[in-house]
């Protein structure tokens, strides 16, 4: 007699799973409304949402989001793997137009750096396009205590763009404080450089800067005619920029396709962090867009100089093959 109760009790919740899963797939794999199934089954609405609870409780539904921009995930972690950064935010393309492309590109730093950004922290900047966009694009849902203090020299004639102004315009938007650095970005010799780093107001900020938790910079490229760099100072040659195998430009220091700084004589009378200060501060974010920084990019990355990076697809194409030639 237990015997046919262990047979009858077995068969009544082999039918009871059975009817799970039906439920299940017809809900989960077929796209059935509940409504639908309780009229298909004859089961009632109440019926099946507790079917559909039970199999979520039992484990045996596992639901997966895909990302519209999967082909962007996988690019990135690709570039954060070959780069050996934390991560690699790829913006898929949008326009051709590369006023377009650095804003979105700027739009996706900001979400990533607000993810670490908190009360407290210190923000040390270089100026330039790349930097102001991400200045443009902040739009805080609260007041942040901050300090931004510029990381390199300024600009002349460069209002817009140059570190100061950015610095004081990332600290209005955050509602937190700026330092002001009174310097050229490059000095007019090694020895005036010396000089300036020594004069108390600007030593207190790069003093200040040492400490930052977060860098934000751009990446700058140097081959082109059109290069920021070649305006940065008089003396400063194409010509011998290239003859020095300069790739790359970060806070006004020239690097090699190996990631190294370059053997040239402006790189020493740079105002700004050094590379290895720079190395230091936990969080370093840099944005850059258009395939002809693929080649500083990829420069940059070898040296290690970065955490995270935001960059357009198609440039993220670029760098990806740049850098499995290194693999």
């Amino acid at each position: 007699m237990a015997s046919g109760t262990n047979i009858m009790t077995n068969s009544t919740e082999f039918e009871r799973l059975r009817r799970l899963h039906k439920v299940l797939v017809m809900f989960y794999e077929q796209n059935i409304s509940q409504a639908k199934i309780a009229e298909m089954t004859g089961l009632s609405h109440t019926t099946v949402n507790r079917l559909v609870k039970e199999g979520q409780e039992r484990g045996l539904v596992e639901i997966t989001v895909k990302s519209p921009f999967g082909n962007m995930t996988d690019l990135g972690a690709i570039i954060a793997e070959l780069g050996r950064i934390e991560n690699a935010i790829v913006v898929p393309e949008v326009s051709t137009d590369p006023q377009i492309t650095i804003k979105s590109t700027a739009d996706a730093a900001v979400a990533a750096l607000f993810e670490t950004l908190q009360d407290g922290m210190t923000i040390a900047i270089s100026g330039g396009v790349g930097v102001s966009a991400i200045v443009e694009a902040m739009k805080p849902k609260r007041s942040y205590d901050v300090t931004v203090v510029p990381a390199t020299g300024g600009v002349q004639g460069k209002y817009y763009t140059d570190v100061n102004h950015v610095s004081m315009a990332m600290a209005e938007k955050l509602g937190g404080r700026a330092l002001q650095l009174h310097a050229p970005i490059i000095a007019g010799s090694r020895e005036a450089r010396d000089t300036l780093l020594d004069v108390r107001s600007i030593r207190d900020v790069f003093d200040t800067a040492r400490t930052a938790d977060i860098a934000v910079m751009g990446i700058g490229s140097v081959r082109e005619t059109t290069s920021t760099y070649l305006s940065l100072d008089g003396d400063i040659d194409r010509d011998d920029v290239l003859g020095a195998g300069a790739c790359g430009e970060l806070l006004a220091h020239l690097i090699n396709a190996d990631g190294k700084p370059c053997d040239y004589p402006a790189n020493e009378r740079v105002v700004a962090l050094s590379l290895d200060e720079l190395r230091q501060i936990p969080h370093r974010f840099a944005i850059a867009s258009g395939q002809h920084k693929a080649e500083p990019i990829a420069s940059i990355l070898r040296g290690d100089f970065l955490t995270t990076l935001a960059i357009d697809e198609q440039t993220a194409y670029a760098v990806t093959d740049i850098l499995k030639g290194d693999a």
